[in-house]
């Protein structure tokens, strides 16, 4: 069984871990489903999934939204000063807009994920951050088109031969949402209660909240429902941001190449910020070391025609904060 930074899997948690990361049984009694093919019982299921979420093994069983579907959101960068990056990390660890919160190695060496009902929203969050920490411009860069966003691990490295990369014409704009949607997005947020019936205590009437989930979930609203891991609590502790500046016109051929890959988690086109920032082109790569993700990023760049284009490779330094996107308002330490 595969190490964990903190203990070994159990044969039952590795089956758990590996194999419902996505495709999770939209079901009244989705644990018992699990149970039934992992040939034991469902309380023994729901007993396993919460001690690995209490290990920090996994952070939730849930959904994983396609970015700007439910609501708006941006990478963005700060250049931070060295004596100074606890603490504007800590500032932007508090804000409730934040779930990705990573220093890397880069004069921006601070790169955050935030998001936000609006775009309104989110660009007023922008503004706070970069009044607050007056660390020179602040880089902010939404995403333009994904082509692959999963950020599932196989942890037996079998190649699946799916494909994950954005249905062509899937729209890209933010989802109309009745009241009734919002309050089910609030309530998985940070994952279905892990008890028997867990869709009957997301606020809809049962047999509404899996149809409205399965609904997202065809539509492309949500990219995969099931087990969220945690990729440094598995031993992917080396990972790496990799950036392209790629002609506009060629980016989308470029991207879908990358995606079918087989090696990155993530890949997307942003929009650029000059003069600060040239690229377009974005993927991370996870390892278990530094030179595995080193060699998979220039394997990458050699059998997807990148080696012309000037590009950059930023390794992730610290890990400040990791949780899922919150859409709706969430009690986080508040700015006084």
């Amino acid at each position: 069984m595969p190490l964990t930074q903190s203990a070994m899997l159990s044969e039952r948690e590795f089956a758990l871990v590996n194999a419902f990361q996505r495709d999770f049984p939209l079901l009244p009694h989705p644990f018992s489903t699990l149970a039934d093919m992992l040939d034991t019982d469902e309380a023994t299921v729901i007993g396993s999934l919460q001690r690995l979420q209490n290990r920090g093994v996994i952070s939730r069983v849930g959904a994983v939204f396609r970015p700007n579907a439910i609501g708006a959101s941006t990478l963005a960068a700060l250049s931070v000063p060295a004596e100074r990056l606890d603490e504007v990390a800590a500032y932007i660890n508090a804000l409730p807009e934040v779930n990705h919160n990573y220093q890397r190695e880069h004069r921006y060496n601070l790169w955050f994920v935030a998001t936000a009902p609006s775009r309104e929203r989110l660009r007023t969050v922008m503004q706070e951050i970069e009044g607050h920490c007056d660390c020179e411009t602040l880089l902010v860069l939404p995403m333009l088109q994904d082509y692959h966003i999963d950020l599932g691990f196989d942890l037996a490295h079998r190649t699946s031969g799916r494909e994950y990369a954005s249905a062509p014409g899937l729209s890209r704009d933010i989802e109309a949402l009745s009241e009734a949607e919002q309050g089910l997005i609030a309530a998985l947020q940070d994952g279905l209660p892990l008890v028997a019936r867990p869709f009957e205590q997301l606020g809809l009437p049962e047999a509404e909240a899996i149809g409205t989930i399965a609904r997202w979930l065809d539509r492309g609203v949500i990219k995969r429902f099931g087990v969220i891991v945690r990729h440094h609590e598995l031993g992917y502790t080396a990972n790496a941001m990799a950036v392209w500046d790629v002609p506009d016109d060629i980016a989308d051929d470029i991207g879908r190449r990358i995606a079918s890959n087989g090696c990155v988690t993530l890949c997307y086109r942003r929009m650029r910020q000059l003069p600060q920032w040239r690229y377009n082109l974005f993927c991370m790569v996870h390892g278990k070391d530094r030179t595995e993700v080193a060699a998979s990023v220039a394997a990458l760049s050699e059998r997807c025609g990148l080696a012309a284009y000037p590009h950059e490779v930023l390794f992730s330094c610290r890990r400040f904060k990791q949780r899922g996107a919150h859409y709706a308002p969430v009690p986080e330490a508040a700015h006084g």
